[in-house]
């Protein structure tokens, strides 16, 4: 069994965040998704600016908890483009057992809740 890279686990979180985005509405302007380059999504909404910064984390870490130095200093690089800033948790875990790592032959579980909006 391959488990599955912290680049190809922050990809499954990227495609997890690029499609909620896309379904609310989310025109993008840039998308980087190499791991930890910062942000990942650059987008537009009622014409706003957004960053979106996407981290995947595994089991048993919540995937609601977030950095507060790294956004803190994100949100200082987005206000000086008026942009807002947010965050977006990825929890992935092994289907099968959550104790064990995510790999390439097993199925998996997603536990994404959206946005959450960096004040």
């Amino acid at each position: 069994m391959v488990d599955l890279n912290k680049q190809e686990l922050h990809n499954l979180a990227m495609n997890v965040v690029g499609k909620d985005l896309e379904k609310q509405g989310y025109e993008f302007l840039a998308v980087n998704s190499k791991f930890k380059k910062d942000p990942q999504f650059v987008a537009l909404k009622d014409k706003k600016l957004h960053f979106v910064i996407v981290r995947a984390v595994t089991y048993p870490d919540n995937p609601v908890n977030y950095d507060e130095k790294l956004m803190t200093k994100m949100k200082n690089h987005a206000d000086k483009f008026d942009a807002l800033t947010y965050f977006a948790g990825v929890g992935i875990a092994n289907q099968f057992d959550y104790q064990l790592p995510v790999n390439k032959m097993d199925n998996y579980v997603i536990n994404y809740n959206g946005l959450i909006k960096i004040e």
